[in-house]
């Protein structure tokens, strides 16, 4: 079966997976979806199984078990596959057809509010409607960490975690055997070096090779900043919900190969002191009827109007936008500066500490783009995209100029000057009251809708925001246990 879902059409798309369905050659269908946090869920069925009513009616699952889904008095839920994201599954061994699927409610034969699939394609009819633009185009790059081990525990007396990698420069006085090869990245050092200094090269091989079988387009890997395995596979830019559907594959095929190799993959943002966290900075414009609606030969940057706007509008939201777009504890372990991270609520060309940057590295009017670097993996993909690009769309509607662009070092500013300049906030906690007095622009067109806020807020506090500040940290024992 053909993994290119640009090639064929639904029809015969559908006709191929059933034929090969009923002709032994794949011996389970899995279903996948995405619950609210971000995490993506699943259920498998026997290929035989596989037959247009299936398709049409879809198979029913337990909604009050996914986090941030229904309750119990109205549990019973559907879900429906799209046959346009069917690929044959990179990380099982059984032949297995893997498709992604919509949430819908059964009683009412509705698409289910809180789907985030459906959000994101409800963003996409709303970008539409404004006769603005036709597509909105995504290009995240997700930043990670291999490690050799992780070890973590949380209990009523005592809390922990320990990770290691081989590739770690606290390994540099260790030795297995009597044997220490001593290539490793210093702290902040890992960015381009060769083999053998970059450990990973041969997995980020495998790993572009399998998620190129599952019809994600791959441009570039590489190593990244931090020591201890950090690193990055670049994606070609995709639609919207397209994207989004390729950053819960890209998660997906990436710690399962992770687990084959005998090591473990997270896309925490912030899992090690002292060194880079991995961010997933997002690169994005607008186009209609093919042409890029930010490109403009003479604007700065060879920005168009439009594209200043919907900085603008990213900009003015940012403080809410990153409940969405950084919603974890740990986004704010990576949101401090000194670490290239984007604290600063500006824009700039090629400054890398503003929260929007415009990439210099070609004047194609096709390659003009606008990146917006504060999100992490954390994010719930659907989401985040979905946000973003209503953030920006308000931004256009509304004619907010982003002001005059900050193209200079802004962590070597005076401190009057950078007492002027806003930047994101310290905590989730913060960010989600910014979410709770500023989420009319999410709700235009009905994309997202009070009552998902609502429920977002508050499954982030109770159970991520509380848990976290009800808990001793373990550098609290350094500080105080002698007083």
């Amino acid at each position: 079966m053909t993994n290119n879902v640009k090639k064929i059409g639904l029809e015969e798309r559908k006709r191929e997976a059933m034929e090969m369905c009923s002709s032994g050659h794949l011996q389970m269908v899995d279903f996948k979806f995405t619950d609210l946090p971000g995490s993506m869920q699943h259920i498998t069925y026997p290929s035989h199984r596989l037959d247009e009513d299936m398709l049409a009616e879809g198979v029913g699952f337990d909604g009050s078990s996914i986090r941030g889904f229904t309750h119990i008095d109205e549990s019973d839920m559907l879900l429906r596959p799209d046959m346009s994201t069917a690929v044959l599954d990179p990380a099982c061994g059984v032949p297995t057809l893997s498709i992604t699927c919509d949430v819908w409610e059964p009683v009412k034969r509705e698409r289910y509010e809180r789907d985030p699939r459906y959000i994101a394609q409800k963003a996409e009819e709303h970008l539409r409607s404004t006769g603005i633009a036709d597509t909105a185009n995504m290009g995240p790059e997700l930043e990670f960490f291999v490690f050799d081990s992780v070890r973590f525990d949380q209990n009523s007396n005592s809390g922990f975690y320990y990770i290691d990698s081989d590739e770690g420069i606290w390994n540099s006085g260790n030795h297995v055997n009597g044997v220490n090869h001593g290539h490793r990245p210093r702290h902040k050092e890992g960015y381009f070096p060769v083999p053998p200094t970059d450990s990973l090269q041969d997995f980020r091989s495998r790993a572009m090779i399998e998620l190129m079988k599952a019809g994600i387009e791959c441009e570039v890997h590489h190593h990244e900043v931090a020591t201890a395995g950090q690193c990055e596979i670049g994606m070609r830019f995709q639609n919207l919900s397209r994207m989004a559907d390729q950053v819960m594959m890209y998660k997906y095929v990436l710690k399962n190969l992770a687990r084959a190799s005998g090591k473990t993959l997270t896309f925490m943002p912030k899992p090690m002191f002292g060194d880079n966290g991995s961010g997933m900075h997002v690169h994005q414009s607008l186009s209609k009827n093919g042409e890029n609606l930010f490109y403009d030969p003479d604007g700065y940057s060879l920005l168009s109007e439009t594209a200043l706007y919907y900085i603008g509008g990213l900009l003015e939201h940012s403080p809410a936008l990153l409940a969405l777009t950084s919603p974890s504890t740990s986004s704010y372990r990576r949101l401090v500066p000194g670490y290239e991270a984007p604290v600063n609520i500006v824009y700039s060309q090629r400054n890398r500490s503003a929260a929007v940057r415009i990439p210099m590295y070609s004047s194609s009017p096709r390659a003009k783009r606008i990146e917006y670097r504060p999100p992490d993996s954390t994010s719930n993909p659907y989401l985040a995209f979905s946000a973003m690009l209503m953030a920006g769309l308000d931004g256009i509607r509304r004619k907010i100029h982003p002001g005059d662009p900050h193209d200079t070092d802004l962590f070597t500013l005076p401190k009057e000057q950078a007492a002027l300049i806003r930047t994101v906030p310290a905590s989730l906690e913060g960010a989600l009251e910014h979410l709770a007095s500023d989420h009319d622009f999410l709700t235009q067109g009905n994309v997202f809708s009070k009552e998902l806020i609502e429920a977002w807020i508050e499954y982030k506090q109770k159970k991520e925001v509380d848990h976290i500040r009800l808990r001793p940290h373990p550098s609290e024992f350094y500080l105080y246990f002698d007083t």
